[in-house]
């Protein structure tokens, strides 16, 4: 109770960081690849810049009591439409999913759903059980009490089912932002 408390932030995938598709995308068009590789043509990921996570972490201090698990609320892109803004004259090629790859990104489980909560910006999951020092139904907010939203039954996020979206223009935005 009066000890360290330990929550955890969990967000798509960082624009320009190592490993990033962009990254490779970004390679390989300075190679002059004959073409992009494309893992399924119906792939999505979730998208956030690196200045966003940052604030993303340093804001849910000011929500948690340890347990908690943090999810933004971020757009998702589809691979395919990220290869067509990058590089529209590149042709691409399907590959296939690697083993242990996803197509879509499940930041929420339909299992954790009963215990997930809205707010305008993000999504709390909160701990299963209760032996914390608060009421589970309510998270504050430099000592402001805010009642949460529970999420309906089988609710899940996913970067499939997201309503919002990267387009052309937001990408563009997102790109120069981060270089």
């Amino acid at each position: 109770k009066n000890g360290c408390k330990f929550s955890v932030v969990r967000y798509g995938n960082v624009v320009n960081s190592r490993g990033s598709v962009i990254s490779l995308y970004y390679e390989l068009i300075k190679k002059k690849s004959k073409y992009l590789p494309i893992t399924d043509r119906k792939m999505t990921r979730f998208w956030i810049t690196l200045e966003q996570g940052i604030d993303f972490v340093l804001s849910s201090l000011d929500y948690m009591a340890g347990g908690e698990i943090f999810i933004p609320k971020i757009p998702s892109m589809k691979i395919i439409d990220l290869a067509n803004v990058m590089a529209p004259s590149i042709p691409q090629k399907v590959i296939g999913i690697r083993p242990g790859e996803k197509l879509h990104e499940v930041m929420i489980t339909e299992d954790d759903a009963r215990y997930t909560s809205e707010l305008k910006d993000r999504y709390i999951i909160f701990p299963s059980f209760n032996n914390w020092s608060r009421q589970l139904n309510s998270v504050s907010r430099y000592g402001k009490l805010i009642v949460r939203k529970k999420m309906p039954e089988g609710f899940r996020y996913s970067s499939d089912l997201n309503s919002e979206w990267l387009d052309k223009q937001k990408f563009d935005k997102i790109l120069k932002y981060e270089s």
